[in-house]
């Protein structure tokens, strides 16, 4: 989580005119537990827009950075996609609360959807009955149905549907780190087995 001695760290490292890989590398090295360099790339943007000059360092380096998302969006893209290879490895484990996997069911006839969240160390699931699969709609639906979770949340996988287009707002309003599966894979095809039911 982006916790104060974590954004500390990173804003430390950044004013130093260190990329947000390499601050990663380096809270690794020195056992800390940093969130992804998408987040803090997020971090950078939302301390620009409130009038923050955290951005100016990383254009120190010589380099142009530019949000997430400022450049074409390519057909069937999803931007700022994380893949699940740079997830964190105890994850596969299932032993930690607030390692979450999403998926959305569509209702028959393409009329409706269903949004299943579920926690993969207790099995523990809510479902939201959504109207439609946009986007927008799915998006707003796992920031609600989260709120309560938001001390234990850790990470978020979903596949790769243009419905979790806007991950990075879930990231950025619940500080989570978000990972797509590999395409044409879902999350985890065995996350529905055993699992309880909070609607």
């Amino acid at each position: 989580r982006f916790t104060s001695e974590v954004k500390d760290f990173v804003e430390h490292w950044i004013r130093q005119e260190y990329s947000p890989e390499q601050i990663v590398g380096r809270a690794k090295e020195q056992g800390l537990n940093c969130v992804s360099h998408e987040r803090i790339y997020q971090y950078i943007w939302k301390d620009k827009k409130q009038g923050g000059d955290l951005h100016l360092s990383l254009r120190s380096q010589g380099k142009v950075y530019r949000k997430r998302g400022a450049s074409k969006d390519k057909r069937g893209q999803i931007i700022g996609r994380i893949d699940i290879d740079q997830r964190p490895k105890s994850v596969e484990d299932r032993k930690t609360i607030g390692d979450l996997e999403i998926d959305l069911m569509i209702g028959a006839g393409h009329k409706g959807a269903l949004l299943t969240i579920n926690d993969r160390a207790t099995g523990v699931a809510k479902i939201r009955i959504l109207k439609s699969k946009e986007a927008t709609e799915v998006n707003q639906a796992i920031i609600d149905a989260l709120q309560d979770w938001t001390p234990f949340l850790k990470t978020i996988t979903s596949d790769n549907g243009k419905e979790f287009a806007q991950h990075q707002k879930v990231s950025e309003i619940l500080e989570i780190d978000y990972y797509f599966a590999k395409p044409y894979h879902r999350a985890d095809s065995s996350h529905k087995c055993n699992m309880t039911i909070i609607i």
